[in-house]
């Protein structure tokens, strides 16, 4: 019996599965075809998208038989099918998501057959409702960005801003459940599924496993810039104090808004140290610097400049979109360095970061929205706010702009801090 950890052995090539496979490929040509004929744009992107995940490894290897499961295959091209050989809407947003869902897996599982990323499932199910959350938030800014434009009407239909954007938000929760859910689905998959890998299936030799840890000493910011660790920490210190003032300028003027993000964003300055004090992970003075400072410029913008700046909304968004890119990536590579289960190469590991800058700006601009409106319920200040759907997307965007950041330029200051981690997961977990 195929180990539950062995997505190799979700991959089937005998002949059933490799008729089933073209045939509902065929289906999908068809439907594209449809959705070009019906003027849905849209439909025709993502019906392309599948076609082309579908086909990659029998193109790839040259032979018709490798192919991924039917079934899978069939979920994602269901909702497509549906509008365009039916001609209706499909009823839920939750049903398209949970195509988005297996979708997901699809590539999780090709990418874990046909590639040197390694997966264990735990792994690739996180990566299923990341990415769904990610779709949900690439697909709503391309579709706005074509309204901006083109002039079209995906996501911008003559309502209201903050109309679009509440139904905007819903789709967003929209793809949170389906995400969770799918991931759940995927799970009992992986356990329930009795099927070994056939004598066809390829699998290249995994990397060496000090292939990655072999590296060049990193540029930081005091050989860019010049800046001395000693004045990257004074740095840090002044704004510390300087959001001890603004806390107190917000209590004298009761603002509860500048209050509630000056308490968070000064507690926030003080995890590094304790991180480095109770666990023992290295904290660089230029990555102390570059958190404090996220969340320093966004307490100044609560505290005004947000409106009185139209730019320092995105200035934020994009640097504390690249402390949680930061996260992300110390995460990922730390549960690479700990288990043999999971290799995930450096051109991919750039792709899951967006992945997880993504899906943590969606999850966001959801929190932010529920609080909004919590607020106006109970008529209260929000402490986080929205402002239609333009600002929405342009967040973003910026989310976007800080993962290239960190990508480009950033995981100089994270490569101790993961291998850190992935010693206290050996240590707690045992190494696999």
């Amino acid at each position: 019996m195929a180990h539950a950890d062995d997505l190799g052995g979700l991959l089937s090539e005998t002949g059933p599965n490799a008729i089933l496979g073209w045939l509902l490929v065929f289906l999908l040509a068809l439907t594209g075809i449809g959705t070009v004929l019906e003027g849905l744009y849209d439909w025709t992107v993502m019906t392309l998208v599948v076609i082309v995940v579908v086909v990659v490894p029998a193109v790839a290897f040259r032979d018709p038989r490798v192919m991924p499961p039917w079934e899978l295959v069939a979920v994602v091209a269901l909702p497509g099918v549906w509008q365009t050989l039916l001609g209706q809407v499909f009823a839920t947003e939750i049903a398209i998501y949970l195509a988005v869902a297996a979708l997901a897996l699809l590539i999780a599982v090709e990418l874990h057959q046909f590639t040197a990323v390694r997966m264990n499932h735990g792994f690739a199910i996180v990566l299923v409702v990341l990415t769904t959350l990610a779709v949900a938030g690439l697909w709503n800014v391309l579709q706005w960005s074509a309204d901006v434009l083109f002039g079209t009407s995906y996501v911008l239909d003559g309502r209201s801003q903050d109309a679009v954007n509440a139904t905007v938000m819903t789709e967003f929760i929209y793809a949170g459940i389906a995400g969770i859910g799918g991931g759940l689905v995927f799970d009992r998959y992986f356990r329930s599924r009795d099927r070994r890998p056939s004598e066809r299936t390829y699998v290249p030799p995994k990397p060496l496993p000090d292939d990655d840890r072999e590296r060049h000493e990193p540029v930081k910011l005091r050989d860019r810039l010049g800046i001395s660790p000693t004045r990257q920490r004074q740095a840090s210190r002044t704004m510390q104090a300087l959001l001890v003032a603004i806390l107190l300028w917000g209590l004298s003027v009761r603002d509860l808004p500048t209050i509630a993000n000056a308490v968070v964003a000064l507690t926030i300055t003080f995890i590094p140290a304790i991180l480095e004090r109770e666990y023992d992970l290295p904290m660089d003075a230029g990555l102390v610097l570059w958190i404090t400072a996220a969340v320093f410029l966004h307490a100044l913008g609560s505290a005004g400049l947000y409106d009185a700046i139209d730019p320092w909304d995105h200035l934020t968004h994009a640097l504390s979109a690249s402390v949680v890119a930061a996260a992300g990536y110390a995460f990922f590579r730390a549960i690479h360095l700990h288990t043999d289960d999971v290799y995930v190469p450096p051109k991919v590991m750039s792709a899951f970061i967006l992945i997880f800058v993504l899906a943590a700006g969606v999850i966001w601009e959801i929190l932010e929205f529920m609080i909004d409106q919590s607020a106006v319920a109970f008529g209260l200040d929000a402490v986080l706010a929205q402002h239609g759907i333009d600002d929405t997307m342009i967040d973003l965007v910026f989310n976007l702009v800080g993962a290239v950041i960190v990508t480009l330029w950033g995981t100089a200051y994270l490569t101790d801090v993961s291998e850190s981690l992935s010693e206290r997961f050996d240590r707690r977990f045992g190494t696999e």
